[in-house]
């Protein structure tokens, strides 16, 4: 078996790009100033900028998407992850006076053994990833919930204020934090060999255990990655509000961090990890969101609007779609020669 831990820039991977930039310029086209920037007390605004803003908790949960994915496994616990490590930092801080520092760790720390035991529940019971997420997806908000006794808990602190919505060299805080986070896992699977693990396992987990490969040590970090990334992603959903609603906090987050990395080009049959392209494709999906918004629209069209993309894909992703287009191509040529 041989893995090609870059992919080439062909067309397949130049349409999320292609993609966003259609976008971009539609939405400038009927909402006047879009792209506009304009820098006030050092800090840099504008529509784009706040797109990136808003995309950060989304982009972060793609990004452990697209790990676990590219394991060949499915994460549909990532919103009620975000509810449990939003109310762990938000019942932690009201109640308690430890350091910022100290909640953050809590927090994620939770949002890592949500992760392991997802991660668990595959690998050593054997239970298919999609059932073991969702019973951590219908449970989590439960457990969300008892954490905060069922209500709405909002907090006070300059630390978590900062991370929602302070600025760091003139960007969102946030948004450095998502760069940070990006960036580190980027250099990690292209400049190591655990992501061409990562991606054998996806591939093939059992030639890859022929090989020496421990598939399920790396189908397990693949989890506990994922809830780190949703838990920081809580936070900073939690920070921003300054409050943790268990019932609402990341919901239909995980359609959207799915949509990101089939956007980007990712099989859901696992194999092939594209981390930029998923950030492409979150970015996609929260310019298609403001595009919904500033063109009138309910909101609640964003649900179907995305919901139709995924299948859109998903059709063009699969093998009997194209072998049925050859076909009609095939069929039609040859009726013009005939002719």
């Amino acid at each position: 078996m041989q893995f090609v831990s870059k992919p080439r820039p062909d067309a397949k991977t130049l349409a999320p790009v292609i993609s966003l930039f259609v976008l971009i310029m539609g939405t400038s086209l009927v909402t006047p100033g879009f792209l506009d920037i304009s820098i006030v007390d050092g800090h840099i605004y504008g529509s784009l900028v706040d797109i990136v803003h808003r995309a950060t908790p989304m982009l972060l949960v793609a990004v452990g998407m697209a790990i676990v994915i590219g394991t060949k496994g499915i994460d549909l616990s990532v919103g009620s992850i975000i509810a449990i490590s939003g109310a762990v930092t938000a019942v932690l801080t009201v109640n308690t006076e430890w350091l910022p520092f100290v909640v953050m760790g809590c927090a994620l720390l939770a949002g890592m053994a949500c992760g392991l035991w997802n991660g668990l529940l595959v690998t050593v019971f054997g239970i298919q990833p999609i059932v073991a997420t969702l019973i951590l997806m219908v449970a989590g908000r439960g457990i969300a919930q008892m954490i905060t006794g069922g209500q709405i808990v909002t907090f006070h602190s300059e630390f978590f204020n900062a991370i929602g919505n302070g600025f760091f060299a003139g960007l969102p805080l946030r948004v450095v934090l998502a760069i940070v986070i990006v960036v580190a896992t980027a250099l990690v699977l292209r400049k190591t060999a655990l992501g061409l693990f990562f991606e054998s396992v996806g591939a093939n987990a059992e030639s890859s255990r022929l090989m020496g490969i421990d598939s399920r040590m790396l189908i397990l970090i693949a989890y506990v990655f994922s809830g780190f990334c949703s838990a920081m992603a809580g936070i900073i959903l939690a920070a921003d509000i300054r409050g943790a609603d268990a019932n609402n906090a990341g919901l239909w987050l995980e359609l959207d961090a799915i949509l990101a990395v089939v956007i980007a080009g990712a099989s859901l049959s696992g194999g092939r990890i594209y981390l930029g392209l998923t950030v492409i494709g979150a970015l996609i999906i929260q310019t298609l969101t403001t595009a919904i918004l500033t063109s009138g629209l309910p909101a609640q069209y964003n649900l179907i609007v995305k919901a139709s993309i995924v299948l859109l894909v998903l059709l063009i992703q699969s093998s009997r779609t194209r072998d049925f287009v050859k076909s009609r191509l095939m069929l039609a040529r040859r009726s013009s020669h005939v002719e």
